[in-house]
């Protein structure tokens, strides 16, 4: 491959649709291969924009004001890193000759939970949870009982858990209701799943081009509102099990085709693997490959976009914990124990301009065996403060 020099007439450039902390690493990553990065999000001063060649702000959901920008920074590839932005633009885009990660067609089905539900069980035949699409209340209410309770409850379009509730009863209707509702993204119409009991679940990253796929080794994580808290790799499974993971990874991944990185969400019970969602780029979870290989999930991520080999070597045990500010400030600053950075150990802070309660400002990561590093994780999650 021949590599370039940004600020380049000829420059590779990659324009990143999202500009948070996955984006950031993005940005990092493809910088270390000269390749120049545009940063674009709907805030000022977003994580990425400190590590990007140049930065941008516009509402993405907007057509127009994105076909302007990409008309614009003519970027040699367009790289989605959030749900929340125009899919008419890039589909106008990618039928004009740009490049879009990994496809128009991927972002289209992945960002809609309807979408890539019905892909996923009437299209490709792949096992999931019992489900019912509705958008009333009395709708949901019918759905509920068809389905039994406890049953998940999410907007068909949202990010990073947003809206997601259980319902253990009847009682919690309401509530999940009003939590759904007050997503951000389109609610206005959810998904009813019928719940599994699942005894552990898994992100499978699955990188790939037009030539290959690769997986990195199984990654357990604990949500919370269908939001990241913990994340290990490796999950221990049996062989397989793993290999049914895998079959279904590539099954998905191979239908919505392209190159990049995907997150493809799994529920294990037993010796039976049951598909729950997919994320066409990096996954949240995925942010202790950063401490656990020798390619990240973000460096692979990048290869996929240029078209180089995937060749990568797991590390060892390792595991991430994510922190939350605890109160809202327009100025945040954390009190991080030194301790926190040993020869294992370290904790990487996003930046972002200003917190809020619940809002995810910084990673923890440390390498050792899973069960001591998922403990030494917590550990230091646990002793940050947010200064006021």
């Amino acid at each position: 491959m021949v590599f370039t020099t940004p600020l380049k007439h000829n420059s590779i450039k990659i324009m990143l649709l999202g500009s948070g902390e996955l984006g950031k690493e993005v940005a990092i990553e493809a910088s270390r291969l000269g390749v120049e990065v545009v940063a674009v999000d709907n805030y000022p001063n977003a994580p990425a924009h400190f590590v990007a060649n140049r930065s941008h702000v516009i509402d993405m959901k907007n057509k127009d004001a994105l076909l302007e920008l990409i008309y614009l920074e003519k970027p040699t590839y367009i790289v989605p890193e959030i749900e929340a932005l125009s899919i008419e633009a890039l589909e106008r885009a990618e039928k004009e000759g740009f490049c879009v990660i990994p496809n128009a067609y991927a972002v289209k089905k992945t960002m809609n939970r309807k979408n890539i539900r019905k892909f996923a069980a009437e299209e490709l035949g792949i096992k999931t949870s019992e489900y019912l699409f509705v958008n009333s209340y009395k709708a949901l209410e019918q759905a509920a009982e068809k389905l039994g309770f406890p049953c998940v409850i999410k907007p068909v379009m949202s990010s990073s858990g947003h809206g997601q509730s259980v319902a253990k009863s009847e009682a919690d209707l309401k509530n999940s209701w009003e939590i759904a509702k007050e997503a951000r993204g389109d609610a206005s119409e959810l998904i009813v799943e019928g719940f599994v009991d699942f005894d552990y679940e898994i992100t499978l990253l699955t990188v790939r081009t037009e030539n290959e796929s690769r997986f990195c080794e199984p990654i357990g994580h604990i949500q919370k509102d269908g939001d990241y808290v913990f994340s290990w790799q490796p999950m221990p499974m049996s062989a397989e099990v793993l290999q049914k993971a895998r079959d279904i990874a590539k099954k998905v991944t191979d239908g919505l085709g392209g190159r990049g990185i995907f997150g493809v969400e799994l529920f294990i019970k037993g010796d039976e693997v049951y598909f729950s969602e997919v994320s066409p780029r990096p996954h949240d979870t995925g942010m202790v490959t950063m401490i656990s290989q020798s390619q990240s999930e973000f460096a692979l991520h990048v290869r996929a976009i240029l078209g180089l080999p995937l060749d990568f070597t797991f590390l060892g045990e390792a595991a991430s914990a994510a922190y939350k500010a605890e109160d809202k400030s327009a100025n945040p600053h954390f009190d991080v124990p030194n301790s926190a950075f040993s020869k294992n150990s370290f904790v990487r802070i996003f930046g972002k301009p200003n917190s809020h309660k619940g809002r995810r400002m910084a990673v923890i990561l440390v390498q050792d065996k899973v069960e001591s590093a998922r403990k030494r994780a917590e550990e230091i999650v646990k002793s940050i403060r947010l200064v006021k």
